[in-house]
């Protein structure tokens, strides 16, 4: 990557990555909504063993891509959690806990 010449063309690049993280994100969110067909309650979905799976391999890709494996971490787990939240919120989990 060349090194960027003023903030406007940093704020440019970001605008660019941010704009194809959310289509990567739309992706993502159509199979965790295929996933939920195969769950059947709360624990599945929220499934902790999985969550700290892929919170691992995004820390170990992160280090080998240069990115803070903090940072990486931080990130996954609000998308994770914004996830679980989502597919509860879509299958009717929240509104059967709610009953």
């Amino acid at each position: 990557m060349t090194e960027p010449k003023s903030l406007a063309e940093v704020r440019a690049r970001i605008d660019a990555l941010d704009s194809e993280l959310i289509r990567l994100l739309a992706d993502r969110q159509a199979l965790v909504r295929a996933a939920a067909a195969f769950k059947t309650d709360e624990q599945a979905v929220r499934a902790p063993g999985r969550v700290e799976q892929v919170v691992a391999l995004a820390r170990e890709r992160a280090d080998k891509e240069g990115l803070e494996p903090a940072v990486a971490e931080a990130v996954w787990r609000a998308m994770i959690a914004a996830f679980i939240e989502w597919e509860m919120d879509q299958s009717g989990v929240l509104r059967e806990r709610e009953r």
